[in-house]
């Protein structure tokens, strides 16, 4: 029994030589061989995908932080722009109020409203010129008013009227008779001068008027003239200080540049970035002949 036992085995041990070595049997090895291959693959797989998720993130934080900057510095330009137009529009809202102050006192018109505006706008800069300009409102004087006073007392400014008694209109007549003329001088006789004063009142010019009159004869009579006359000078050289100073408005400072965060360089482009290139598959393992 033993004996054919060991005759079986043995035929059968060399039938599956034989079997083996014509291809008539495969040994199928290959789950345990892939199995085996594979494990190293995937942790190369993995330290890949992690350093290209890394560099993404990295670019990504880049990319926002370049557009912070930038919409930090536009911000900056929109603001100063903001200013410059707001300096811009105050001086033009001056140079108004000034030039309707000036309007409403050339027509002996009362100022309204714009006494608030001009002690807004000029009080604190020029409070003399504002309350120069707000009495002179009170009370108006314009170029007619001057010029219908001036027609009115005119004859008592040439001396050709008596005023006092007997005596003083002699001696004014007497005086009349002797005039000292210089000789760089043209001939200002007092009709002259009453024509000189008119067409400078014509002309605006009442400094000149002014002057013409206080060397008539009869200055004296025109007391009230002369006051009323060098009300209306102040208050052109009030209205002249109110507009230059609305021009001269100091404008905004411009705003320093935006700094970049500590530790932050500058505001760049974003890095594009740099693919990594996938692992390469690993070849399958086919079935090996025993």
């Amino acid at each position: 029994m033993g004996l054919v036992l060991i005759v079986i085995l043995a035929l059968g041990g060399a039938g599956a030589w034989l079997a083996a070595r014509e291809g008539w049997l495969r040994l199928d090895l290959g789950p345990m061989a892939s199995a085996s291959g594979d494990v190293p693959a995937a942790v190369a797989s993995e330290a890949v995908v992690a350093a290209a998720s890394s560099a993404a993130s990295d670019a990504v934080l880049a990319s926002t932080s370049a557009k912070v900057s930038a919409l930090e510095q536009r911000l900056a330009e929109l603001n100063q722009q903001a200013n410059a137009a707001a300096g811009q529009a105050s001086r033009a809202e001056a140079l108004l109020v000034a030039f309707a102050a000036r309007r409403a006192i050339e027509r002996g018109q009362p100022l309204g409203i714009l006494e608030n505006q001009l002690r807004v706008r000029f009080g604190a800069s020029q409070p003399g010129a504002v309350d120069r300009v707000i009495a002179a409102a009170a009370h108006p004087v314009t170029l007619g008013n001057l010029s219908e006073e001036l027609a009115g007392i005119e004859p008592q400014l040439m001396g050709k009227t008596p005023r006092g008694n007997t005596w003083d209109w002699i001696s004014g007549q007497i005086a009349g008779l002797f005039v000292i003329r210089h000789d760089e001088g043209p001939n200002a006789t007092p009709e002259a001068r009453a024509d000189h004063a008119r067409l400078a009142l014509a002309g605006g010019r009442v400094d000149a008027a002014i002057s013409d009159v206080e060397r008539m004869p009869g200055k004296d009579a025109a007391t009230e003239w002369l006051a009323h006359a060098r009300d209306w000078v102040a208050a052109q050289h009030a209205l002249d200080q109110l507009e230059t100073a609305a021009m001269v408005l100091p404008a905004p400072q411009p705003l320093p540049p935006v700094a970049a965060p500590a530790g932050q360089a500058p505001a760049q482009a974003a890095p594009q970035p740099t693919p990594t290139p996938s692992p390469a598959p690993q070849a399958a393992q086919t079935d090996t002949a025993a």
